[in-house]
């Protein structure tokens, strides 16, 4: 039951026939008469209208995200500079009790 089975391959069956051999051909440019320049029209966009009611939306969906990402920043900072003091208070004592037992000897 767990041992692997290992696929066997049959033998190639029938002739095997080399690939064909493409040949390239020249491209042939024909001069054209005379043509008068056309000219492309115009695409046409549509204008992008803001109303006071979106302009409203989108300052205040960029307040909030601005908001939310300094928010998450200064969390940050507080995390890593609280981490950074206790590890120096930590580095303190063991500092005191290091010297403290080397006073006692």
């Amino acid at each position: 039951m767990f041992r692997p089975k290992v696929p066997t391959m049959p033998q190639p069956t029938g002739l095997i026939t080399p690939p064909a051999v493409v040949e390239p051909t020249a491209a042939i440019q024909h001069a054209q008469a005379t043509t008068a320049p056309m000219s492309a029209p115009a695409p046409i966009r549509p204008t992008v209208q803001l109303t006071p009611g979106a302009v409203v939306a989108l300052v205040g969906g960029g307040t909030a995200v601005v908001l939310v990402v300094g928010a998450v920043l200064v969390s940050m900072l507080l995390a890593v500079a609280i981490t950074g003091a206790s590890v120096a208070i930590c580095a303190l004592v063991i500092r005191s009790l290091i010297t403290s037992e080397a006073k006692r000897r």
